[in-house]
């Protein structure tokens, strides 16, 4: 057994404590910069919807995308929820109805590569005669980070919820 003296134990614990004090540091920038840029493709996402901007929507989602509805106990292709969607996005950008989505998170799991988000969503429409629809939806969704860019997977509307949820998210 190699004895090590008292000093360069001392040494070798502090190189230690910095070592791994750094590392946790990386990774604390490395997990924020995920959350920044999860954040920012939210984002877009709510200004595409405020837009009428189904292209640039529908370049949130991977190609291979599903939408799962849990009240209606069904799911489908993105693309086809796309096609669902085109009346609502074209009225919005025609300036028919203003439309609003925005989006809020329990619980926010990743990696670098991968994100899983539980949540939900506000959805708000007003029609020129200033009949207001608002939704309150239960929200789970997968993402994949594909060549830079963080792409929706999955897209799980567990359901309606309520105001008062919605406002503990915030």
């Amino acid at each position: 057994m190699i004895k090590v003296e008292r000093p360069m134990r001392d040494h070798v614990a502090k190189a230690l404590t910095l070592i791994f004090t750094l590392l946790f540091q990386l990774s604390a920038i490395a997990d924020e910069q995920v959350t920044q840029e999860l954040n920012a493709t939210w984002a877009k996402m709510s200004k595409a919807v405020a837009e009428g901007d189904l292209a640039s929507y529908r370049a949130a989602f991977h190609p291979d995308a599903i939408l799962v509805l849990g009240d209606k106990k069904t799911s489908y292709t993105i693309e086809k929820a796309f096609q669902r969607w085109q009346h609502d996005f074209a009225k919005t950008k025609s300036g028919q109805v203003t439309t609003r989505v925005d989006f809020r998170f329990s619980h926010r799991f990743h990696d670098n590569e991968t994100a899983y988000e539980i949540g939900m969503f506000y959805f708000s429409t007003v029609d020129k005669e200033g009949n207001r629809k608002d939704h309150y939806v239960e929200l789970e969704a997968l993402l994949k980070k594909h060549a830079g860019k963080w792409l929706m997977m999955m897209e799980y509307q567990k359901g309606p919820s309520t105001k008062e949820y919605w406002q503990k998210l915030s």
